[in-house]
């Protein structure tokens, strides 16, 4: 079995060189690509790829199986890996490294994208993005509870943000809000989640509207068993075209990663869609 192993080795515990080493042990031929490097992974004869890194890394490593035709396996090595737990893929390293080697079930997964840049669990502006950083520097100690952690100490003092959404052509809010979130698996921020399926090509937009602090209380609760969509002040729709328009200086969190949307898009007009059977993930 060749496979193309795409490593972040700064993703959480960084185990790129042991993940390629247990590869090896089960008898696979690997190469390995850094994840700056990853289109190449896709262009040396591999008969599979595998991706060794947290949730930001599985999107552009899910884009190269795609454009390749080969099957994807993930093995997840960031601090969430909110990924792997949606999909129910292995947790411990070596159980992810033999169904990464040997595995024979795979299922189809959309891959979304917002402005060509693909991701796989959620895109999304105003506290996310806040929360994320928050929980940086918590990480070491607290392992996934620094997200939920960093959200609460956000909330008790972020600004909302002004920001557009539309979906399909229509226009579900214009205003402040204190969140949006644009969802392909749902899953993010170490065991919150929104409701959406991977499967149906379409994503699912939550939009959290701007009112008093003390709903952000419900609204987190919500959110971490996956029902935030029936409270009050919450909007929620789905579509196969997305477009959300910010400030060009907000951040977006996708996927854990910190982006500007300046940098997606100088004007902040942001466009989201998502491929149905985008690509094929080995899971078991």
């Amino acid at each position: 079995m060749r496979i193309a192993l795409i490593a972040n080795p700064d993703s959480g515990s960084g185990d790129a060189e042991r993940v390629a080493s247990l590869l090896a042990s089960a008898g696979a031929d690997v190469e390995t690509f850094p994840i700056g490097e990853a289109a190449r992974a896709g262009e040396g004869g591999a008969e599979r790829i595998a991706v060794a890194g947290g949730d930001g890394s599985i999107g552009c490593a899910a884009e190269v199986a795609s454009r390749a035709g080969l099957p994807l396996a993930v093995i997840a090595t960031g601090t969430a890996n909110d990924f792997a737990s949606h999909h129910g893929l292995p947790g411990g390293l070596e159980a992810a490294c033999a169904v990464a080697s040997g595995g024979t079930r795979t299922e189809h997964v959309e891959l979304a994208e917002v402005c060509g840049r693909p991701f796989v669990n959620v895109t999304a502006a105003g506290l996310p993005p806040a929360a994320a950083e928050e929980a940086h520097s918590l990480k070491e100690r607290l392992g996934a509870l620094a997200y939920p952690i960093g959200a609460v100490r956000v909330g008790l003092r972020a600004h909302p943000v002004e920001c557009a959404v539309a979906v399909d052509g229509e226009v579900i809010h214009d205003g402040l809000v204190w969140q949006v979130s644009i969802a392909s698996s749902g899953a993010f921020g170490g065991g919150a989640s929104l409701e959406a399926d991977t499967r149906d090509g379409l994503l699912d937009v939550v939009v959290i509207e701007h009112g008093g602090r003390t709903r952000l209380i419900k609204h987190a609760y919500g959110l971490r068993i996956g029902r935030v969509e029936g409270h009050k002040g919450v909007v929620s729709a789905r579509g196969s075209a997305i477009a959300m328009r910010v400030d060009p200086g907000e951040k977006l969190n996708v996927d854990g990663e910190l982006v500007r949307a300046g940098d997606l898009d100088p004007g902040g007009e942001l466009r989201f869609a998502a491929e149905r059977n985008g690509f094929e993930l080995i899971t078991g």
